[in-house]
């Protein structure tokens, strides 16, 4: 059995399955991302969620032949790096696991673990790629300074827009009725104290409002639509920078799949991607995701194992037909 973990700035996803292909148990929790929520709140998901996938799969802990933890920020601060890794001591075997980038996921997952590169956009954005024996990755370097295209960047670029609008340095679309009525403002100013406040909105938070600006987008407002393509544009870029890491050849053909809710959106994110991604890296090959970031996880975990799949069993877990034992879920 392999467990795969996908942390995420807004859930965690637990997944379990088997060496046939089939999910035995699924589970749902908060954020890994510790950063916001600390590292005692990740070690309280990570300690509910294993606990919730085996008591549903009727297992053990000692029963994993290997398990894949993806962590928000992993590899990203090197004095800190020894606690993530230690973090699911005690709940997994002694040299049965393994922790990670989240961003191992979502290219484990589209990809199947094959060569090629994954653009993840969810709260945040980041691509992880692997070409012949090579790993590299580009962007993804937190909501300050990148995580271009992201949820909390599409949400912070809806932000100053209507700021623009309610000033006058932009003329008003749907997006300025939307945030008002999104915020229940008296005042535009008060958009201040809602994100500001002592009850104001955390990454998390601040990420949620990408639907907002979509919607916006959706009733024909130009900026916000406009705001969609920039996205993808930077996302694009963000693929051709992994893609020049790996010394992918220009000749090659060059899969690249993505993952993350930002990609849900419609098509206001995925055909401005595609159509900009053809312009700046020809040979790539844009592919639907063949399985989840979850799911990933848990290949990821079979690959460190050396498990090699057989075609049935890919195809039921891209498949599954079985029942699956889906743990109740917390939102702890």
């Amino acid at each position: 059995m392999f467990l795969g973990i996908d942390g995420g700035g807004t859930k965690t996803a637990f997944t379990l399955i088997d060496g046939e292909g089939r999910v035995l148990a699924r589970h749902v929790d908060g954020s890994l991302y510790h950063p916001e929520v600390g590292l005692d709140a990740v070690a309280q998901v990570l300690r509910r969620g294993i606990a919730a996938v085996l008591q549903a799969a009727g297992a053990e802990a000692q029963a994993l032949t290997f398990s894949f933890i993806g962590l928000p920020c992993h590899g990203e601060d090197s004095r800190l790096q020894p606690r993530l890794d230690a973090l699911p001591q005690g709940l997994l075997p002694a040299g049965r696991y393994r922790c990670g980038n989240d961003m191992v996921c979502g290219w484990a997952g589209s990809l199947g673990g094959r060569d090629g590169v994954n653009i993840v956009a969810g709260t945040g954005s980041i691509a992880y790629g692997e070409w012949q024996g090579r790993e590299a990755r580009a962007g993804g370097w937190g909501e300050l300074f990148s995580d271009e295209g992201s949820a909390y960047w599409i949400a912070r670029e809806g932000l100053a827009l209507f700021s623009r609008m309610s000033d006058g340095r932009a003329e008003p679309g749907p997006l300025l009725a939307l945030g008002r009525e999104r915020f229940g403002l008296q005042d535009d100013l008060d958009l201040c104290a809602a994100v500001y406040g002592p009850d104001g909105l955390g990454r998390s938070g601040l990420a949620g409002l990408a639907p907002w600006v979509a919607e916006a987008a959706r009733s024909g407002d130009a900026g916000a639509r406009a705001i969609f393509v920039a996205a993808a544009s930077q996302l694009a870029d963000i693929v051709v920078a992994t893609a020049r890491r790996l010394q992918v050849p220009a000749e090659a053909v060059l899969p690249v799949s993505y993952s993350g809710g930002v990609f849900q959106a419609d098509s206001l994110v995925l055909d401005p991607f595609r159509r900009l991604l053809a312009e700046r890296w020809p040979s790539a090959q844009l592919m639907t995701p063949r399985f989840s970031p979850t799911v990933g996880a848990a290949l990821q975990a079979a690959r460190l194992a050396g498990w090699s799949w057989s075609p049935e069993a890919l195809e039921r877990l891209g498949h599954p037909a079985d029942p699956v034992h889906a743990a109740p879920v917390e939102q702890g």
